[in-house]
């Protein structure tokens, strides 16, 4: 039993990164799922595959790294708010990750999404983690 699945899936991101691993499998669920979604439309992730099996499904990510220096597009994924923690964010107060280079997601009552999308809505949220 895992008490806290987001955090195991960014820990999953981090290590395949720090192996230099070209896949990483992820168990699914629709969270992550949309985590998944949010880091390759900002262009973090080369590409995505949801997977069934007869179980709750598998996510495969295929991670993005620089053609010449090699070097990861996945810098820093760090968990904030967490089961024993919760840390929410007005829809004024909404966290800017390195001035706005990196991105900070949250999960709103109309989904789960990235910062700049949540200040454009005018909502808040929990905050979810960051990703630079």
């Amino acid at each position: 039993m895992n008490t806290d699945p987001i955090a195991d899936y960014l820990t999953r991101l981090r290590n395949g990164v720090m192996a230099k691993h070209r896949v990483v499998e992820v168990p699914a669920s629709n969270t992550k799922k949309a985590i998944t979604k949010i880091l390759f439309e900002k262009g973090y992730i080369l590409n995505y595959k949801f997977e069934d099996d007869d179980k709750q499904g598998i996510i495969k990510i295929a991670l993005k790294y620089h053609p010449v220096t090699k070097m990861p597009a996945l810098n820093k994924l760090e968990r904030v708010s967490r089961p024993g923690l919760r840390q929410y964010a007005d829809a004024g107060s909404l966290p800017r990750v390195l001035n706005g280079l990196g991105i900070a997601i949250l999960s709103t009552s109309s989904g789960i999404m990235s910062d700049k999308e949540a200040r454009n809505l005018h909502v808040g949220g929990e905050v979810l983690c960051y990703i630079s």
